[in-house]
């Protein structure tokens, strides 16, 4: 028999006076609450309740097992209401890490976010590595490339289409590429990372063309190639969402703009990564939805 069934009949007998209002209560028989009380006592060993057929008194030891066991189940009522709580407003603290080049997108518009939800605090990392989310307790991460062999759950944010961009002051010094086998003669910054090979794909009417791009500066970071790009230190092939600015403001403009362009072996897709999503808390949910809304901005 669940013991919280027998505590909570114990209490209503004492609070209401006779099993039978403890019945009614609960919407039971009374056999069935003199059976849970009468468990309680074998369990503990000791009479809580005096009775017979007229009436019935509480024992010196049932006086302190209400006490302490009331007490005991207003606390449980009161954290039980309290958790539930965070599963229905958006409250406590969200653990998350962004990709650094997503804190771009995502970082402009957090300040709208939290004036949303003023119950809730962020604590953010932004790094490109792929730490342990359970090991490091957090509820939400910003990763590129899919999950493999994960239990992850993930999300995709938005496709990572990439483009090949360059400074004018670079193109104009260096020429304009027409096609990518021009690119051997090219500055190229390339993204450096241990299951990257450095190859650029480039497709067009279902020909692919794939090239080596080599030059003076590399990196693993895309903040970083990006600058390099903007002070014309050569090409580089980055997310459109990373770009949008740099393109609209005149400091970098799109190469080769009629061919799809990709990183050799590699997906470009942005990803929302959580542990799991049965009961999933309302804070990471809301989150989910704000990061799809930014991704969703970018698109055009």
């Amino acid at each position: 028999m669940d013991d919280l069934l027998k505590i909570r009949a114990f209490l209503d007998v004492v609070e209401d006076g006779s099993f039978s209002a403890a019945a009614r209560r609960q919407a039971v028989s009374t056999s069935s609450i003199a059976r849970r009380v009468a468990a309680l006592e074998d369990e503990l060993g000791v009479r809580l309740i005096n009775r017979n057929t007229r009436s019935l008194s509480i024992t010196q030891a049932g006086e302190v097992y209400y006490r302490k066991s009331r007490a005991a189940l207003r606390d449980l009522e009161e954290a039980r209401s309290e958790v539930l709580s965070f599963q229905e407003d958006v409250k406590g603290i969200l653990r998350v890490s962004l990709r650094i080049s997503a804190g771009a997108v995502v970082l402009p518009r957090l300040k709208d976010f939290l004036e949303s939800y003023p119950d809730l605090t962020i604590d953010l990392t932004l790094t490109d590595e792929r730490p342990d989310l359970l090991k490091n307790s957090i509820d939400v991460a910003v990763w590129v490339g899919e999950l493999k062999d994960s239990e992850l759950i993930a999300r995709r944010l938005d496709p990572g289409k990439r483009l090949l961009c360059a400074s004018p002051a670079y193109l104009d010094k260096a020429g304009r590429p027409t096609h990518p086998d021009d690119l051997e003669q090219h500055e190229c910054l390339v993204y450096h990372a241990p299951d990257y090979d450095g190859r650029w794909t480039f497709v067009k009417d279902e020909e692919t063309h794939e090239i080596n791009g080599t030059g003076a500066f590399r990196s693993s970071s895309g903040p970083a190639l990006m600058a390099a790009a903007v002070a014309g230190m050569g090409l580089v092939v980055l997310q459109k969402y990373m770009v949008q600015g740099e393109l609209a403001s005149g400091a970098l403009e799109v190469v080769l703009e009629d061919y799809a362009v990709g990183l050799s072996g590699t997906d470009a897709g942005i990803y929302a990564i959580y542990p799991h999503s049965r009961h999933l808390p309302t804070k990471t949910r809301a989150f989910i939805d704000f990061l799809l809304t930014c991704f969703a901005e970018q698109k055009g």
